[in-house]
């Protein structure tokens, strides 16, 4: 087949997916739905890409490569209610609502994705009194395959299935989504050893608004990170003290020190030891999204895994043996984190309080044998993975940890027959 003049390479963020397809770019709702009805009459196929941070091929694209940098305004601003259009970067969102006196409720520790990827993966931040970011949609406007310009809200059957829909059931052109009035958090960070930690969660989930971990492998400390609401601002971090950790130490010395453990796996025990220590406690305060969301240079590839949050202590138990076990050395930092239930169809927190276990590896460094053992000792856990995050589940194995599962294939089955929006992805994980 010859390749169309505007096809493009495309890669991903972490560099572990591409794909040659050809691009469309369309400028406005109406010119979504003609490319979606053109391309579903000539029996073709369109995959949305938003900002490539998916580890996972969801965004592959075997044929038309749909990108919607250009819808990305402000649509309008209704009290806490705000419908931007899909293509939005959530760090343009949290500059908006800023403007506006609003917030999102809750982020995760990047602000790179679209509006659309975040929510179609059901991204999520930490913090139990919160799901995932598809909790707070109150409604989407998508094109369908046939090319119908589609709205859906809370009263809509398909709203539950179309909050968080893989990019399986059309095209995402507009999102609403409830916010809360602008605030400031105080955030905490201390190291501690991993003892004091795990003893100390049963206390601190529920009376923080938002507790995360960071564990330091071949080593017995990690790195607690509470983050309150509070009504003043009154804590800066200094300018020199916020490049030097989140700048300097987080990224360009914590890349050096990678690419030291990558040609050398033998100092990598005796380095993760010496950043553990290093580690020090610092406390300031700052706008919600500027202490949620952190730059992250370093380029890596990673797995999540959502648990329920009660089987934490046995996979955190099971994890130093697992890493010792590898036949090589793992140079990043396991991160934890906790969310609430939501009734999001496909949201790993569906129905639950969750634990995530996010484990990475530096790019180019091996993988599979450790993303494997983990998803080995949560699957029977109940465990679910992060759509957006490396797995290698398949629809069969995960039909049963999804109790809405059939109940979005179905609207699925309604709303893309055939199946103008699938890739190989989707046709593994949802059959």
């Amino acid at each position: 087949m010859t390749t169309p003049v505007n096809s493009r390479r495309w890669t991903n963020w972490g560099t572990n997916q591409e794909s040659v397809a050809e691009v469309l770019s369309p400028g406005s709702i109406d010119e979504v739905a003609a490319m979606v009805t053109a391309s579903a009459d000539a029996g073709r196929r369109i995959k949305t890409v938003g900002s490539g941070h998916s580890f996972t091929a969801i965004a592959v694209a075997d044929d038309q490569r749909m990108l919607l940098h250009r819808l990305n305004q402000l649509i309008a601003v209704d009290g806490p209610l705000v419908t931007v259009q899909a293509g939005m970067p959530l760090s343009t969102l949290n500059a908006v609502l800023a403007q506006h006196g609003l917030a999102m409720p809750n982020l995760g520790d990047i602000d790179l994705q679209t509006v659309a990827g975040a929510i179609s993966t059901a991204t999520h931040g930490t913090g139990i009194k919160h799901g995932t970011l598809a909790s707070c949609v109150e409604a989407v406007t998508m094109v369908t395959a046939d090319g119908k310009i589609r709205r859906y809200d809370l009263e809509s059957p398909e709203f539950p299935a179309a909050r968080a829909g893989l990019g399986a059931l059309g095209v995402l052109v507009e999102v609403t989504l409830r916010c809360v009035p602008a605030f400031n958090l105080l955030a905490d960070e201390r190291p501690m050893p991993l003892a004091d930690v795990l003893a100390g969660l049963v206390d601190w989930i529920p009376a923080n608004d938002h507790v995360e971990f960071y564990w330091y492998p071949y080593t017995d400390r990690a790195q607690l990170k509470i983050n309150n609401r509070v009504t003043v601002h009154d804590r800066p971090l200094p300018k020199f003290r916020s490049w030097l950790d989140d700048e300097f130490l987080s990224n360009t010395a914590f890349e050096g020190l990678c690419k030291i453990g990558q040609k050398w796996p033998a100092t990598v025990p005796r380095m993760s030891a010496m950043a553990a220590r290093a580690l020090t406690a610092r406390s300031y305060t700052g706008r919600s999204d500027h202490v949620f969301c952190s730059s992250r240079r370093v380029r890596f590839t990673e797995m999540e895994y959502e648990i329920p949050r009660e089987a934490l202590p046995e996979v955190i138990d099971a994890l130093p043996r697992l890493i010792e076990a590898l036949p090589f050395k793992v140079l990043f930092p396991v991160e934890v984190r906790f969310t609430g239930p939501d009734d999001v169809w496909l949201s790993h927190g569906y129905g639950r309080e969750s634990a995530y276990i996010a484990v990475h590896q530096f790019l180019g460094s091996p993988y599979e044998p450790y993303f494997k053992a983990l998803e080995a000792l949560c699957e029977p856990l109940g465990g679910r993975p992060h759509w957006g995050k490396l797995h290698y589940r398949t629809a069969d194995d995960l039909r049963p940890a999804y109790p809405k599962f059939d109940d979005f294939v179905a609207v699925r089955n309604r709303l893309d027959p055939a199946r103008v929006f699938t890739n190989d992805y989707l046709d593994r994980v949802l059959g």
